[in-house]
């Protein structure tokens, strides 16, 4: 399977002039003096960063695909399914707006053209705008102000779509989700019968077993059945065609 043996990688510069990248997976991540420092460094230039997610990824996914992501995080995943696995598409929705020009400069660094960016938050409908938490700690930011509300540095809003216009444009062949314990009410919430594969990670911690139930539920109701070849621990594979 490819990815799945870690493989350390070097960084590079391609010129004195040119802001120098790490290598992950044969992809250029561009240098951030918050975001790809301490462990998230060493996870990327080891391959292992998001390793059970690029994993199912590199074994599901198909070139020519469609693919819904839920959860941008640092443009990773959308770099991989665009460059390694050559899919015609990428939607992305990523809420927290701090991370939006990181992934265009990971995509850029990459080349790539097919990813539809979208900082906004998919609900089960429309709706007035959320309020988002910026922190100091871009990674920390959120939509929850308690968490900690020393920390926050300025309030925005972020625009809420719904999910069945999104469906209905996109027509998704794959889903990939990680979006922090908002998919046990996000998921039941839309018709994925369009779906050959869904790679969603769990938040078990936050959503509980009814919540787990609940995913597997809509996936199942989508006909998907949960593939475990293209599953480990909290990330969960479903798809339609299996292998024989």
């Amino acid at each position: 399977m490819d990815g799945a043996t870690p493989v350390t990688e070097t960084d590079e510069t391609d010129s004195p002039a040119r802001k120098p990248f790490i290598r992950s997976r044969g992809l250029k991540i561009p240098k951030h003096p918050q975001l790809t420092t301490g462990r998230v460094r060493g996870a990327l230039r080891e391959g292992t960063y998001e390793r059970k997610e690029c994993d199912a990824v590199m074994r599901v996914v198909r070139e020519g695909d469609r693919v819904l992501e839920l959860g941008g995080g640092l443009g990773y995943m959308s770099t991989l399914l665009s460059v390694k696995k050559k899919v015609e598409k990428v939607v992305t929705y990523e809420a927290n707006p701090t991370l939006i020009p990181y992934i265009q400069s990971v995509h850029a660094a990459n080349e790539v053209t097919n990813v539809d960016l979208r900082n906004a938050l998919l609900s089960p409908e429309d709706g007035d705008p959320v309020e988002f938490y910026i922190r100091k700690n871009f990674l920390g930011s959120s939509m929850d102000f308690d968490a900690d509300p020393d920390s926050v540095t300025d309030i925005v809003e972020i625009e809420k779509h719904a999910i069945t216009p999104v469906l209905d444009d996109l027509k998704p062949n794959v889903l990939v989700c990680d979006i922090e314990g908002a998919e046990a009410m996000l998921l039941p919430s839309a018709d994925w019968s369009g779906l050959r594969v869904a790679i969603i990670e769990l938040h078990p911690q936050w959503i509980g077993q009814a919540g787990v139930q609940a995913v597997f539920d809509a996936m199942h109701k989508a006909g998907l059945t949960y593939f475990p070849k293209a599953s480990e621990s909290k990330v969960v594979t479903f798809r339609k065609d299996w292998p024989v």
